[in-house]
């Protein structure tokens, strides 16, 4: 398995190469990405880089997980055939350039977290003009962030395909996340009630073919003794909230419990 920590000594393969950005701290939905990427491509590049135009002042940068030997020890295991690694003066030597995706990114997340998804557009669009893979995998579990990737790629006609890949979850339904180590044992008891809420509200939608569970749904969540910041029915092509069933549709939460902030989705199809 090579290692790059410079721009020049990633190996740029020009077929059948797959490419999976992280930020590190992998868990199982991380080693799921890498698994179909080994599946479906020839060559594969992990990059691993916490990067920091995505936190905001009052966020969690330095205390984000970054256990690199066992993140390696996890690509080592997957078969992965390239770790790009670069450190923060490597990726951003002076005053970066930012890219901007409009409309989509104002809302839920972007709304919550200003800035957030330029430095995720910016960091991404990079690491795809580094890396030059063909094919780039991500979880739907940040519903959001894929749906601003994939708006940038087809916007700016970049040469790369996008595979999202459905949320691997715990056995009781939590969301495998590299924040869920933030959370005391209580908090890890009450966190999967963020998944049983939504699949309730996804029931009575299928039921009902309205929206009106969200109310109670935010209720149960407070009760439950999560903040919500958002809870909404969404387009999956704009995000904007629906009152209604319909398909292309989509649950998305983001609530706080203690310090810890968690989001999740349902995709209703």
């Amino acid at each position: 398995m090579r290692i790059a920590r410079t721009i020049t000594e990633v190996e740029r393969w020009p077929e059948g190469h797959g490419f999976v950005p992280t930020m590190g701290a992998l868990h199982a939905g991380h080693r799921k990405l890498l698994e179909v990427a080994r599946e479906e491509c020839a060559r594969v590049t992990l990059s691993i880089f916490v990067n920091p135009l995505q936190f905001g002042l009052d966020e969690d940068l330095s205390r984000y997980p970054r256990p690199i030997e066992a993140d390696l020890a996890i690509a080592e295991a997957v078969g992965i055939d390239q770790v790009f690694l670069p450190g923060v003066e490597e990726m951003y030597p002076s005053s970066p350039t930012k890219i901007h995706v409009p409309a989509i990114t104002d809302l839920w997340e972007g709304a919550s977290r200003p800035g957030h998804f330029d430095g995720v557009a910016t960091v991404v669009a990079k690491l795809f003009g580094i890396v030059g893979a063909q094919t780039a995998y991500f979880g739907r579990k940040d519903l959001q962030q894929c749906l601003v990737v994939r708006k940038m790629v087809r916007d700016l006609s970049l040469p790369i395909s996008l595979v999202l890949v459905p949320t691997v979850r715990e056995e009781d339904g939590l969301a495998r996340s590299s924040r869920n180590v933030y959370l005391s044992p209580e908090e890890r008891a009450v966190a999967p009630e963020i998944y049983a809420t939504l699949t309730e509200i996804a029931a009575r939608i299928r039921e009902t073919g309205s929206n009106d569970a969200l109310v109670a749904g935010e209720k149960r969540l407070a009760d439950a003794g999560f903040e919500v910041d958002y809870l909404g029915y969404v387009d999956t092509r704009t995000l904007l909230p629906i009152p209604e069933y319909k398909p292309d549709s989509a649950l998305i939460v983001a609530a706080k419990l203690g310090r810890t902030r968690l989001i999740d989705n349902i995709v209703l199809e």
